[in-house]
């Protein structure tokens, strides 16, 4: 049907787009989470039957640590870990966890909000773990430099604590360390409610002679997580050096990638959810690499250290760094660029290309979760309010297909007047299109530009912490995940789990339902392939969004019964027949026998 050609071809073209989406990144995201999980398997047991591993502890141009090369350290559980050295407890209604004394490194921390399942009784998310664990997972500050008559304290000094011994939002920790020079470093750690650490260094130099004297500060992890790679997403290394976003994938294969000469800015390790960060202190110039260390005990490592400095005798020098390990909540993120001035601190979260538009719809969603208190029901009110800003557009589409609609007696008759000729026929048309004052592509435009909405929706439900493990109602207890019902075990009555492509749930089939009820209101098209596409389409949608998130295949179906309700409304307004009930009454109806 001519006036519905550009029309179908728009929903064609979104078909496509979600086909390649889910053909080239969901499929290969669950075979790579499979064979990453299998890989981490194996390496659990291979580690277990080694008694000892050789890490190579390096600083930020990747050369040895003064002090420490050659130690050995035992591989062993994380429990073990944490009672081989003497700890400051930390304690905030965030965080639990410890400083080690030795070496003063932050290896111990647990984020008091989050479990690993939707279970509260599920395991506390833990965040960072001890050098000497399979996992390890630490932030450490340090100096490089001195000699051996003035050496400055190394991963195996152990710190000494000055009064207070718990670090809690109020009671900051003083740790302090002398070496035989008389060179005297004093570390003050303080730590906000939510997961910023405050550290202030002072080192006086009370020998009789200048030192060599460089700060450096590195985020090591032993691992990769174990969750597969998405192209929708950044996990690895994330900093912002001189005002430029850099990032920088996990892989086995990685060269060094330095960063020199920044006169500002941060850098981290950064998972989906979590992220451990320093910033370096303001006002020094640093340079700063992302290294894939292979010898010894493999690791990733992001660090920076500060051009070569040099402690005159009796001078005192000072240093703040802030170092941020927790959860990527968006308004402490944001708040901690403003309060700590982290120059774009924001981008810790991966907004993505639609950054215009997908942080305004966070925090509209936002806004309206502190209303309703449920996120599901803060997408059915953003999906109201995309749909008000749309109003335009799409009343301009419903009226102008209802004007197309009575064009069509004309159409049908420039048909029959000018046979095959189908240059005169598109001129007759578009002279009547003209006439009529009808745009014949009114119909492309809301679905095209509702495509970036539809995949902005989808970065905030997958990136935001904030949607993890967010309920709806009933069975519906994480929107970030798929509907975990499916038809084919009768919604769980069957004691039986069908394989991941079976897996189509009740939220999927409703909007299946919807859709197919939104491409009713218009006239089926007479030819074949439209026809075909016309009444497949639901069905399609309806298996590809079976592995979405639930709160996007809520969105839709949500759009879909306001899109049915608004074009019925505008429909009837213009006088224009809706065929929704014909085509209903058509799909029942016996054809005629062709004999």
């Amino acid at each position: 049907m001519e006036k519905n050609r550009n029309y179908y071809l728009a929903i064609v073209l979104s078909v496509l787009i979600v086909f390649v989406w889910q053909f080239f990144y969901m499929g290969p995201k669950m075979e790579a989470q499979q064979k990453i999980e299998e890989a981490r398997q194996t390496e659990l047991a291979k580690q277990k039957k080694d008694t000892a591993q050789k890490p190579a502890i390096v600083d930020a141009n990747g050369q040895p640590v003064p002090g420490i090369e050659g130690t050995q350290v035992s591989v062993v559980t994380r429990q073990e870990a944490l009672g081989q050295a003497k700890r400051i407890e930390i304690d905030t209604p965030a965080l639990s966890g410890s400083i080690n004394l030795t070496g003063a490194r932050f290896d111990d921390l647990k984020l008091k909000k989050y479990h690993e399942t939707v279970e509260d009784s599920s395991p506390l998310i833990t965040l960072l773990n001890p050098g000497n664990t399979h996992d390890g997972y630490f932030v450490e500050l340090g100096y490089t430099g001195g000699d051996k008559n003035a050496a400055v304290p190394s991963m195996n000094t152990t710190w000494t604590v000055s009064g207070n011994a718990k670090l809690t939002p109020q009671t900051p920790v003083t740790l302090t360390y002398t070496n035989p020079a008389g060179v005297t470093f004093v570390r003050e750690i303080a730590v906000d409610e939510h997961y910023m650490f405050t550290v202030n260094d002072a080192v006086k130099n009370g020998s009789k002679a200048d030192i060599p004297l460089t700060p450096y500060g590195r985020i090591v992890r032993y691992t990769i997580p174990a969750v597969a790679p998405a192209y929708v997403l950044h996990e690895g290394y994330v900093g912002v050096l001189n005002g430029t976003l850099q990032e920088t994938k996990f892989a086995k294969d990685n060269e060094p990638v330095k960063h020199p000469g920044n006169t500002d800015g941060w850098f981290g390790i950064t998972d989906k959810y979590w992220a451990a960060v320093i910033a370096p202190p303001k006002g020094i110039t640093f340079d700063s690499a992302f290294t894939h260390v292979q010898t010894g005990q493999e690791l990733f490592q992001a660090d920076y250290r500060q051009l070569t400095g040099t402690l005159k005798t009796g001078e005192t020098q000072t240093f703040k760094t802030q170092i941020f390990a927790g959860a990527k909540e968006v308004p402490v993120i944001d708040r901690y660029e403003t309060e700590y001035q982290i120059k774009n601190f924001y981008k810790l979260i991966d907004w993505g290309w639609f950054e215009i538009i997908t942080r305004p719809m966070f925090k509209l969603m936002d806004f309206l979760y502190k209303y309703f208190g449920n996120f599901g029901l803060a997408i059915l009110g953003t999906t109201v309010i995309v749909k008000l800003l749309f109003f335009p557009i799409a009343n301009r589409q419903y009226a102008s297909m209802a004007k197309m609609k009575k064009l069509q007696p004309k159409m049908e008759e420039l048909k029959a007047k000018l046979g095959d000729d189908k240059m005169a026929l598109q001129t007759a048309m578009m002279q009547l299109y003209k006439e009529e004052k009808v745009n014949p592509l009114a119909g492309c435009w809301p679905i095209l530009l509702q495509v970036p909405v539809f995949f902005a929706l989808y970065k905030v439900i997958y990136i935001t912490i904030e949607m993890r493990h967010a309920p709806f109602f009933g069975w519906i207890q994480d929107l970030s995940a798929p509907d975990p019902t499916t038809i084919f075990n009768l919604f769980g009555l069957i004691p039986w789990t069908p394989p991941h492509a079976l897996m189509l749930g009740i939220w999927p089939i409703v909007m299946g339902i919807t859709m197919f009820v939104q491409m009713r209101m218009n006239p089926t098209p007479p030819d074949a392939t439209q026809a075909m596409i016309f009444n497949w389409m639901p069905l399609v949608f309806t298996f590809m969004l079976g592995s979405f998130p639930a709160g996007l295949v809520i969105y839709w179906a949500w759009n879909n019964t306001l899109s049915v309700l608004q074009q019925g409304v505008i429909m009837k307004r213009n006088g224009a027949k809706i065929e929704l009930f014909d085509n209903l009454k058509g799909l029942f109806k016996r054809k005629p026998s062709s004999a």
